[in-house]
């Protein structure tokens, strides 16, 4: 692993990104650039894995070694990159219906792990590549070429979902404040665990139009403005208990005592297994923790 100066040319690829003008996915993949360089580590010791939308190509416009698997299984793939080299950053991208609908059974499994990673959610409350349908995380009553009634599904609260499985790391980013957002995934990063960040990046063909998307700085509110302390996890239930009400970005939950990630368990479990220990004193020693 080398630590060297960089800038955000450095992790951007000749491949022109083919969103829809005024995408917020265009302001996510600047903040990943930036946050990379701040991070230092060049680009072929990072990969960067996606599932299937639109928020899915990101990996083919970095420099990174990019893995664009199927729909929903980014997070799995990930974890079996971050297992087989440890020392690589690992960084996943996808979407709301990515990852809350068809992969959503894979997310609790990866926070229970803990493997090292990072897994950004472009949360945009609608399918933008398949054309408009209603997505898990869409708001009750919306109208969209799947409900053209008004759907009358909950949405799924994804701050509230990967709190309530135990992760480590979870933030909320928008584009529309760039400097917060490229501090919020660096942050991420750096987390020595799994990290979660969901990014309301809008659409603004199926979903928000461009009024709604300048609304967003406005109607944001930053965690830590409030005075926000991110080791209170019950405090940070509450707050992401307004998901789809109130757009507040930071960090609601930060673990003040990280748990060893999966990779730092196996490796111990190598070594004990490789030391001629009786397995039941490295069973008794696992289950003690």
């Amino acid at each position: 692993m080398t630590t060297v100066q960089l800038t955000s040319k450095d992790f951007k690829s000749n491949l022109k990104p083919i969103w829809c003008p005024g995408c917020g996915d265009f302001g996510v993949v600047q903040g990943i650039y930036r946050a990379l360089a701040s991070i230092g580590r060049p680009p072929h010791e990072i990969a960067f894995v996606s599932g299937i939308g639109c928020s899915s190509r990101i990996p083919g416009y970095t420099t990174a070694y990019g893995f664009n698997t199927v729909h929903g299984r980014a997070l799995p793939i990930a974890q079996g990159i971050k297992l087989a080299n440890p020392e690589l950053l690992v960084l996943v991208a996808g979407g709301d219906g990515d990852g809350f609908s068809i992969g959503g059974g894979h997310v609790p499994h990866a926070i229970r792990r803990n493997p090292d990673l990072t897994y950004l959610v472009m949360d945009n409350q609608i399918y933008g590549l398949t054309k408009g349908q209603l997505s898990p995380t869409s708001a009750c009553g919306l109208k969209t070429v799947t409900s053209p009634h008004g759907a009358i599904e909950h949405p799924v609260n994804p701050l509230l979902y990967v709190l309530s499985y135990g992760a480590g790391f979870v933030a909320q980013a928008t584009p529309a404040d760039m400097a917060g957002m490229t501090a919020i995934i660096e942050e991420a990063i750096r987390y020595p665990g799994f990290s979660f960040v969901n990014v309301q990046s809008p659409c603004v063909t199926y979903g928000e139009d461009h009024q709604q998307v300048k609304a967003h700085r406005t109607a944001m509110k930053t965690l830590a403005s409030m005075g926000h302390d991110p080791s209170d996890r019950m405090r940070a239930f509450e707050l992401a208990s307004h998901y789809g009400e109130q757009l507040y970005t930071g960090v609601f939950y930060r673990n003040p005592n990280p748990p060893p990630t999966y990779g730092a368990l196996v490796k111990e479990r190598q070594a004990a297994l490789a030391g001629g220990l009786p397995r039941e004193r490295i069973l008794e020693s696992f289950i003690q923790r």
